[in-house]
């Protein structure tokens, strides 16, 4: 959990978490007015636990395509399913809660069904563990035909706003989305049962309110987001992925099925049910706001809701000395800084790019996860997480009655963002007289960004397809998150520039345009503006995905031979004579070569590090190269080294051994504990060291075992962990230096080296480590870039001056040497920055093939 500081602001409300011993069965007036405890939010962004999660989830994860809409048939409501029972498991962690397991979900939403015509249940996917999601509707019965009525305004609204901001039927017939999302940490569990309180309320209440509110709504319930999670009593889901982090990189099955609604559904209003934070923290969040966003537009609406929540919140009564629960809190309000929604990685941040205009964290009080679910006594936490589920569930009731009376507003401002993108409009900065109502609007609140006029997506080089596979896997995922794009069916000229035909555009005048430049964008160093960040401040599909983008920033695409896709053209190619080049400077390239490797194929590294395949093989190849949507060219070169299958022994962090599964590498997960067990080498090829294996903590045989095996073979690291591998194995001589370990985000680097040979120009931090004091044998490979290497994201030097980016310049942050490569940057962070997955395959395949990095080439 990263901590972020406090600061006391506009008013000071003091915000505290909650802390209770196992003897301690209440927060006593003395400990509630303690001094002001640290927000923590929600999980370290750097997990220094080796990742276990089983091959099987990876691969349900990486087998659910991506998808720009579900293609689903409209109906009418109620959609009546009956679902299978799921067999009891009566290890679910949250029965010790006194909350509803995951095997009675399923019973409980068929009886919910049977209550009367307001609630349907649908199932959206399954989550990397195999469990099934669910979505629930609760709204006044529609026939088909006024399904489809609703389903036609829906898309006028995103497609021709301007023509909805003036519709009649909108206004008055238009059922506003409410989306409410649960347990998506699947160890924070109280939203679910509150959701699952609510929907039966409003299955069965015969009030005038309950009946407006659904004859003008449609209420979507994500019951939970993440049941991998919810049965183990873990954050994260069966990956070992924090699923509040995936949102711009989806890479988990459980987040696209959350996409899926949030496109489909098209919700003004969000809720996501978190815990926990003591008063219970709602959103909208301190500074630094994302900078896409029509703030004005969720800062007005997300404030207003907020203070129905708050209000219903406090009004049950709950007091710090008679509960341990502290009033409610509104970050915006109450915080100057530690809570901000800069990022899109989490799900109200997210939404907002869909239309969302009153997007929610909801934080509840009381600890009921981690070491209190272990400490405290039963009847304590039953106490605390029925206190819990009460306070989410009057969250939910005051969104939705403040929906019942502002629908037709929310409605509308989320038109105006819709029009303010296909127009091409102005941000409207926040002030006092642009959001009127919300209190202490300074300047440090003012985010805004200079929209370009459209991105280019060139295809890649005709011959060679360098490029390809990214420009195409950027495509699809722009497509997925419902951005617009175009190719052009013949070369076309803008802003004083010819492009080649099958260039993709971007054209930034459309509904969505802070969804495309939020993942395009390369972002801002906010370094100056805000002195601690809890999570990344940096990211760019434009700079980390392999594929080249280029940022115009005028010119006119009228007359431009432009047709819309639905999905990227494919660029699988084999030529019909001859041996077969397979560049290896994208992921999907290096499946591609695993998967040849893995049916015995003799395969060779060429010269600048390719992979050559014998023309004997092209049946292999065309299968492949579907299969991967790669492209081989031919080749004439006869020489180079053979390569074999590898087998990796992983001591890593989620996100790196995902990305490594993605890559089709055979990889068998290891820690400190697995090899103090008795880990048998005998089956492995290199190690791989980033999180979870301290040398110091090894038994005498294990470090012995972890010796011998390293006389002969090859050692990766990453990071402060890797590093420290490496100097106690004594393998580089280089000395580690660490910068603020605060820092992260998107920076220039040079590429010297074989390993980073074609590699993308800019490379992602956390953390970041460089390497000073070569030694003789040592090869850099890439180095930060001179200058401010720092693109964007947030990097202060520490206090003492040390640790910063001038510092960082100019250092080597990949040296290899031997058969040892280092890592100083994070080039498999959660899956994240596909263009620098190959470097780290280029190591692997070196240091497991040969005697040393100088040889091999």
């Amino acid at each position: 959990m990263r901590t972020t500081r406090t600061v006391p602001a506009r008013p000071v409300l003091i915000v505290t978490l909650t802390l209770a011993t196992a003897g301690s069965l209440l927060l006593g007036p003395d400990a509630a007015s303690a001094d002001p405890k640290p927000v923590t939010r929600e999980g370290a962004a750097l997990d220094d636990r080796a990742a276990e999660a089983p091959a099987s989830a990876a691969r349900r994860a990486l087998a659910a395509p991506e998808e720009a809409s579900t293609g689903t048939t409209t109906r009418g409501y109620p959609r009546r399913r009956v679902l299978s029972p799921d067999p009891e498991n009566p290890g679910d962690k949250s029965l010790k809660l006194g909350l509803t397991p995951y095997h009675a979900i399923a019973p409980k939403l068929n009886a919910l069904q049977r209550l009367g015509d307001r609630v349907s249940v649908e199932v959206t996917g399954r989550s990397a563990g195999g469990h099934r999601l669910y979505l629930v509707t609760v709204t006044a019965p529609e026939t088909t035909r006024q399904a489809r009525a609703q389903e036609r305004m829906r898309e006028l609204i995103e497609n021709a706003p301007a023509t909805a901001a003036k519709s009649p039927d909108i206004k008055r017939n238009y059922k506003t989305p409410v989306f409410v999302n649960s347990n998506i940490h699947g160890n924070e569990w109280e939203g679910t049962d509150a959701s699952l309180k609510i929907v039966e309320q409003l299955a069965t209440a015969k009030d005038a309110r309950t009946r407006d509110l659904l004859a003008h709504s449609r209420l979507y319930f994500n019951i939970t987001a993440n049941p991998d999670g919810r049965i183990a009593g873990t954050r994260a889901n069966a990956n070992g992925f924090d699923l509040n982090r995936d949102f711009v990189t989806a890479s988990q099955p459980e987040t696209r099925a959350m996409r899926q609604i949030e496109l489909d559904k098209q919700p003004a209003v969000l809720l996501d049910l978190h815990g926990y934070v003591n008063g219970t923290l709602i959103e909208p969040t301190t500074p630094p706001h994302g900078e896409n966003y029509e703030y004005d537009l969720f800062l007005k609406n997300s404030y207003a809701n907020a203070l129905g929540m708050e209000s219903a919140v406090n009004a049950l009564g709950y007091t710090p000395a008679k509960d341990g629960v502290e009033p409610a809190q509104i970050p915006f309000r109450d915080q100057e800084e530690g809570w901000d929604d800069w990022p899109p990685i989490f799900t109200p941040q997210y939404a907002a790019f869909h239309g969302t205009v009153a997007a929610h964290t909801v934080e509840i009080p009381l600890a009921v996860n981690n070491e209190e679910y272990d400490e405290l006594p039963v009847p304590e936490l039953r106490r605390r997480s029925a206190v819990n589920t009460a306070v989410a569930g009057a969250a939910i009731r005051a969104a939705l009655n403040h929906v019942r009376e502002h629908r037709t507003s929310l409605v509308a401002d989320q038109i105006e963002v819709f029009r303010r993108g296909a127009a091409g409009a102005p941000q409207v900065p926040v002030s006092p007289r642009t959001v009127p109502g919300v209190p202490g609007i300074g300047p440090e609140d003012v985010y805004t960004t200079t929209f370009p006029r459209a991105y280019v997506i060139p295809p890649g080089d005709s011959r060679t397809q360098r490029s390809a596979p990214a420009a195409a896997r950027l495509v699809d995922h722009l497509l997925a998150n419902d951005v617009r794009v175009t190719r052009a069916t013949r070369p076309f000229r803008l802003a004083g520039r010819t492009y080649p035909e099958g260039s993709y555009v971007v054209d930034l005048h459309q509904p969505k345009r802070g969804m495309a430049n939020v993942l395009l964008a390369d972002g801002r160093d906010i370094s100056g503006k805000v002195s601690v960040m809890y999570d990344i401040s940096g990211w760019s599909l434009g700079r980390l995905w392999g594929a080249t983008v280029e940022r115009v920033t005028s010119g006119s695409l009228r007359g431009a031979p432009l047709r819309p896709v639905a999905e990227a053209t494919p660029v699988a190619r084999v030529p019909a004579h001859g041996d077969l080049r397979l560049r290896l400077t994208d992921p999907r390239e290096i499946a591609a070569l695993n998967s040849l490797l893995r049916q015995g194929v003799p395969v060779r590294r060429g010269p600048d590090g390719s992979a050559i395949v014998p023309a004997s093989a092209r049946r292999e190849a065309v299968a492949a190269a579907r299969a991967h949507d790669v492209s081989f060219a031919a080749t004439r070169f006869t020489g180079g080294t053979p390569l074999r299958r590898i087998r990796v022994a992983a001591a890593v962090s989620p996100g790196e051994l995902f990305a490594l599964r993605e890559m089709d590498f055979d990889v068998t997960p290891v820690s400190t504990a697995a090899l103090n067990a008795g880990f048998d080498w005998s089956g492995t090829d290199v190690l791989f060291v980033s999180a979870g294996l301290d040398h110091a903590a090894l038994t005498a045989p294990a470090r012995s075992a972890l010796a011998a095996f390293l006389e002969d073979h090859g050692l990766v690291g990453r990071g402060a962990t890797g590093a420290a591998l490496n100097a106690a194995a004594d393998r580089l001589a280089v000395r580690p230096v660490e910068g603020n370990t605060d820092a992260n985000g998107v920076v220039r680097t040079q590429n010297t080296g074989r390993l980073t040979h074609d590699a993308p120009a800019h490379a992602f931090v956390y953390a970041p480590l460089w390497f000073t004091d070569l030694g003789p044998s040592v090869r850099v490979e890439q180095s930060y870039a001179i200058g401010n290497p720092l693109v964007s994201g947030h990097w202060r030097p520490l206090r003492d001056g040390t640790g910063g980016p001038a510092a960082a310049a100019g250092q080597a942050s990949v040296v290899s040497g031997g058969r040892t490569v280092l890592f100083g940057t994070e080039p498999l962070f959660r899956d994240h920055p596909k263009g620098e997955f190959p470097q780290v395959a280029r190591a692997l395949f070196t240091v497991a093939h040969s005697g040393s990095v100088e040889e091999s080439g």
